[in-house]
């Protein structure tokens, strides 16, 4: 059976896509899906994807089928800019009050209610919505959305609206890195692609690498035709994600399921499980 690769359809995890031999992976019969990551995170539960950019809160509830690629991830130390509050009041002032969430991403859901609850101490009304900035702020005091769709409502800067980025507000409560996405594979793919994946794996590190190498520049041309906007834009966007996997990661995560257990958001914390490749320089 060929291997399925999830990819998420947003900008954020593009640094270690950009520069796949996807004609090289798809010879071998591999086929590249692109999903957004609330539909990647159930064809990877089900066993239609074997690989994917998954959401790490997807990777908690399931984290016994799944193996992490070492040292790649969507991270940061603050600031995300892809993942936003917009709201008409200040975020205290939200207790009781009604908050439309996006039907794009579980993370970013839980981080939101982990944050609430936990370090501003409120608890609104929440309600899942296809995200649409118009839509979810003419019935909703506030409304949460990611990638595209929270970087083009920030453009439009309204006076009127208070925008909070959850990265900003996780990195002062906890001084930990918040960590979004990681690169799962299905334990059952590694029995049969384990040669596969390594390539995989010392693609997605070295594509890493080289768009980080160079400021991200070539990536940023291709992501202006695609998503428009302003090159500056892109640049600091991109500057401020990490995609490492480090133990200060494992540690920002463990914190993040530990409060998300605590609140009863998931029903155990995750086991973290390495995928094991023979091949050296990685």
């Amino acid at each position: 059976m060929a291997l399925n690769i999830g990819e998420i359809k947003y900008t954020n995890i593009l640094p270690l896509f950009f520069y796949l031999n996807k004609k090289e992976i798809e010879r071998t019969g591999a086929q590249f899906i692109p999903q957004v990551p609330a539909e990647l995170n159930r064809r990877m539960a089900r066993g239609e994807i074997d690989l994917g950019g998954i959401s790490s809160f997807a990777f908690g509830e399931n984290s016994h089928q799944y193996s992490l690629f070492p040292n790649l991830s969507v991270s940061t130390y603050g600031k995300v800019g892809s993942i936003l509050l917009f709201s008409k009041s200040k975020i205290e002032e939200l207790d009781g009050r009604s908050i439309a969430l996006t039907s794009s991403s579980a993370t970013s859901v839980v981080l939101l209610k982990v944050i609430l609850k936990e370090f501003i101490g409120i608890n609104p009304h929440y309600e899942t919505m296809t995200p649409d900035y118009d839509e979810m702020l003419s019935s909703h005091d506030a409304c949460l959305l990611i990638g595209e769709d929270a970087i083009k409502g920030g453009w439009r800067q309204e006076k009127d609206i208070y925008v909070y980025d959850l990265g900003e507000l996780w990195y002062e409560n906890t001084n930990l890195p918040m960590t979004y996405a990681v690169m799962a594979v299905r334990n059952d793919a590694i029995k049969r692609e384990a040669p596969l994946l390594e390539k995989l794996l010392i693609q997605m590190t070295e594509s890493k690498g080289r768009t980080e190498a160079d400021g991200y520049h070539d990536m940023i041309e291709d992501v202006l035709c695609t998503h428009g906007g302003e090159s500056a834009f892109w640049s600091h966007y991109f500057q401020g994600i990490n995609y490492d996997l480090s133990e200060n990661h494992i540690k920002g995560l463990k914190r993040y399921f530990e409060l998300a257990y605590k609140h009863s958001f998931i029903q155990s914390l995750p086991e973290f499980t390495f995928f094991n490749y023979s091949l050296q320089g990685i």
